[in-house]
């Protein structure tokens, strides 16, 4: 079966032992996955209000934002990994859960690359290109719905999947805390959405060209 096919998104951290065991160590705190989920969204503004303020302090103080930012990337990828393994491992998935897993990382996705945009803005067009990577990772999301709802599965084809998008702001966030010493910093933002939008753009097509092919019967 094509691995875009499969119900839950294939994380390969979910099968190691430092994850089982934090899973655990979130279930013996109390939390619930839900309340993890909306937490992803939490670090995501804390993210993108830190790319924000990048342009309103000078390169120390930005270097310090960018890291920042990189780390709010990072917390929210881990709630994303441990909503699931604390719904399901831990026995905890509600009825709304599907809700709260997806509802927060459309947020979650704006807060983030809408940042970026800002983050590149003393450049012309890098607020626009913001807004075009958030449309954009806005319309991968909904085509894997779309896709499911049609009776195709689940698709989670990239390039530039969720995690392969906040994989390149990562980089683009640390690469410019250096680069803003040179004055480069909203170049190396600008790089990251440029990736980011023409990745995307290749997503909608392949994961709607394989929902039409499986909907049709002739996917792989």
């Amino acid at each position: 079966m094509n691995p875009a096919a499969t119900a839950r998104r294939p994380i390969k951290a979910r099968d190691t032992k430092w994850a089982a065991s934090t899973a655990a160590a979130l279930v013996g705190l109390g939390l619930k996955p839900n309340q993890i989920s909306v937490l992803s969204a939490v670090f995501a503004a804390m993210a993108g209000g830190a790319l924000i303020l990048t342009t309103r302090v000078g390169a120390r103080g930005a270097a310090g934002f960018f890291v920042a930012a990189a780390l709010g990337v990072q917390l929210r990828l881990l709630c994303n990994l441990f909503d699931g393994m604390v719904a399901i491992e831990g026995g905890f998935k509600t009825k709304s859960g599907e809700v709260f897993n997806e509802l927060p990382d459309r947020f979650a996705d704006a807060f983030v690359l809408i940042g970026c945009g800002w983050a590149a803005s003393s450049l012309w067009g890098g607020l626009t290109m913001g807004w075009a990577a958030t449309a954009l990772a806005l319309l991968t999301a909904y085509v894997r719905a779309m896709g499911a709802a049609a009776g195709a599965g689940q698709c989670f084809l990239g390039p530039m999947a969720k995690q392969h998008r906040m994989a390149v702001v990562t980089a683009a966030t640390l690469g410019a805390a250096g680069a803003g010493f040179f004055g480069y910093q909203a170049h190396v933002m600008m790089a990251g959405l440029v990736v980011i939008v023409a990745g995307a753009a290749i997503t909608v097509g392949r994961r709607t060209l394989w929902i039409v092919r499986a909907l049709e019967g002739k996917a792989a």
